[in-house]
């Protein structure tokens, strides 16, 4: 009888830590997956930023005349072709043809094509941009999806805010894996809007709610806390805070002044 005892309480004893050390395991593995997931957002988040600037850019290229005509007669840039797409002034139609590969200003090498559909010009109040891609790849990634961007006029301190929107985004990576991605954000030119044909100098404030499946199914939700400070060039988010939530792991923190990534009281690097 004290034998049972002993082996029943054995059994328990072993089942308990089983359970524990399961649990552990799991928490271990949701952090990795965590970490994994958030290091693909970095990536595909950089990726649409970029490509936001190749279609902001091309719409701003598209309405110097001259700038257009130095472009086509240059074999080094892209190919910008305009043309109405009804019988009206507005809206219009802008491709922009990357060839086989061409590395702009910004140190990122572009190939294939984007359309965009613009109502009215860049700086206009009100007017909207449409983007897709065709074919369309920055540094062997291939960027597909939708970018909608609508020009919302100055705010108080006399800066251009926009409304982006990026839906169906998807980011393949060079070894065949896919990111979803969508955003739903405004974005506030604080930097460069006096020298629109030189994005170097550009900067912008991010605010807003971006959303995605990392390569391994691994769903993540991101609300921007405190602004996002972005530079172009060089590519980089200078300051900024997101809460994170990844696959019903939530409270993870993102702060781009510190580069860190918070899980569970726990720091690694961004």
């Amino acid at each position: 009888m004290k034998n049972s005892s002993l082996v029943l309480l054995f059994a328990m004893l072993l089942i308990t830590v089983s359970c524990e050390l399961k649990e552990e395991i799991d928490q271990v593995s949701q952090k990795s997956n965590a970490i994994e997931a958030l290091a693909e957002y970095t990536m595909v988040s950089k990726q649409f930023n970029k490509a936001s600037t190749a279609s902001s850019n091309s719409v701003v290229l598209a309405e110097d005349t001259e700038m257009q005509a130095q472009l086509k007669n240059t074999s080094s840039q892209a190919k910008i072709s305009v043309q109405p797409v009804g019988d009206s002034p507005w809206p219009i139609l802008i491709t922009v043809d990357f060839g086989n590969g061409i590395t702009g200003v910004d140190g990122v090498t572009r190939k294939g094509k984007i359309h965009i559909e613009s109502t009215d010009w860049y700086k206009s109040e009100g007017s909207i941009h449409v983007t897709s891609f065709e074919d369309y790849y920055q540094d062997d990634y291939k960027v597909e999806g939708f970018h909608i961007e609508e020009n919302k006029g100055e705010n108080i301190d006399g800066f251009l805010e926009f409304d982006v929107e990026i839906k169906n985004g998807q980011l393949i990576k060079p070894d065949g894996k896919m990111i979803e991605f969508t955003q739903h954000t405004s974005r506030t030119w604080i930097k460069g809007a006096s020298t629109p044909l030189n994005i170097l100098d550009d900067e912008y404030y991010i605010e807003g709610v971006q959303t995605g499946v990392s390569s391994k199914g691994v769903n993540y939700a991101l609300q921007i806390t405190s602004p996002l400070h972005l530079v172009l060039y060089p590519w980089q988010i200078k300051d900024g805070e997101m809460l994170v939530n990844v696959d019903g792991l939530n409270g993870i923190e993102l702060n781009y002044a510190t580069k860190k990534i918070t899980i569970g009281g726990l720091s690694y690097p961004l």
